[in-house]
């Protein structure tokens, strides 16, 4: 298993709610560093468990710190949760919603879900070349007769993506249509032990409620948009992250992976709000999915912040015609990136020291 890492990680979430869940985490949260992003009413009291080590911002705190930038910021949305990656100091970050409640193995054995993702994040991935003993550096796996040997080393891994048991990560009309839907661990062949590498050029789903990711390598492209109040547009937050991320991912030469660890996802929302919110994503995700599979990033794009600069010039031109929504999130991402590079502007040095 991956080390610790404890002073290398921070836990990032957003809740309008007090966070009792955390007592089912405490095993495995405990010795980290919390990021709480209150969304909705910055008057609500937010009580968090003793012994958890935090810090808590509201809108209040964010239009204070931000100031004109915080429009960038979504409110009533879980995207609110990316001001927490914006402030955090350290290399890896880890998100998680506060539905979700630590998982079993079908051997009945507690899931530590941030180990998990640490060892994914600590090991490289295979996006060139696919392993079909899936991931290679795992301990009892190996590359396969005719893998290239000179593609063994792998590349960084950016993001790791989890997965969920009971309740799963479904759009709305997937929801009405099949409320009773459930993945289980036990009598069921839908706990898949696997972790892959999302090939180069495959776009994929990603969810935010069991997210971790290399901040260093990826964070200014995890931006989550402006989405819910005020915006034609909700759920698709994480969705956007996703596209935007692999794609950077796959310019600059890192990996993404998808698969272990589950977690325990416990409270399906309401399918009708649902519905209101991800309503306009429905169509427009049509056009969004084609434009993230035939962008292409120039080579003088050397980071992450470049990329994302890049991809907000080249989502207003073809985006921007399908509806205003597309300007108005172009120009939200810019912002997103000169707030990150406020917030992460290298130390001056002085007499050679930073």
């Amino acid at each position: 298993m991956a080390p610790t890492l404890n002073g290398e990680v921070d836990i990032v979430i957003p809740t309008i709610r007090s966070l009792n869940f955390l007592e089912d985490w405490r095993p495995f949260f405990e010795p980290y560093h919390l990021i709480i992003i209150q969304d909705g009413d910055p008057t609500k009291e937010i009580k968090v468990p003793e012994g958890f080590d935090y810090e808590l911002y509201n809108r209040n705190d964010i239009n204070r710190i931000l100031g004109p930038k915080a429009n960038c910021i979504s409110f009533k949305d879980g995207a609110c949760r990316c001001f927490g990656f914006l402030v955090s100091k350290k290399k890896f970050i880890y998100t998680i919603d506060d539905d979700c409640f630590v998982a079993k193995d079908p051997s009945g054995k507690e899931i530590d879900a941030l180990a998990k993702h640490l060892e994914n994040l600590t090991k490289p991935s295979t996006p060139y070349y696919f392993n079909t003993l899936y991931d290679p550096y795992r301990e009892g796996a190996d590359f396969v007769r005719g893998y290239p040997f000179s593609l063994r080393a792998g590349v960084p891994t950016a993001v790791s993506h989890g997965l969920w048991l009971n309740i799963p990560d479904y759009d709305a009309p997937t929801q009405l249509v099949k409320p009773l839907d459930r993945n289980t661990s036990v009598g069921s062949n839908r706990y898949v032990d696997a972790v892959l590498t999302i090939p180069k050029g495959t776009l994929y789903p990603m969810c935010a409620m069991n997210l971790a990711f290399n901040r260093e390598l990826i964070g200014a492209a995890m931006y989550f948009g402006i989405m819910g109040d005020g915006q034609p547009l909700g759920r698709y937050d994480d969705m956007w992250a996703g596209w935007c991320t692999k794609v950077v991912c796959d310019h600059l030469g890192y990996g993404v992976k998808t698969g272990l660890p589950y977690l325990w996802h416990s409270k399906a929302s309401n399918p009708f709000v649902n519905l209101k919110k991800e309503y306009n994503g429905l169509f427009w995700q049509e056009e969004m999915i084609p434009f993230f599979q035939s962008v292409i990033l120039p080579k003088k794009c050397t980071n992450a912040q470049e990329c994302y600069l890049e991809l907000a010039k080249q989502a207003k031109e073809k985006l921007g015609p399908v509806d205003p929504y597309f300007n108005n999130l172009a120009d939200a991402m810019v912002t997103w990136i000169e707030a990150w590079e406020e917030f992460n502007a290298p130390a001056k040095v002085k007499n050679g020291t930073a």
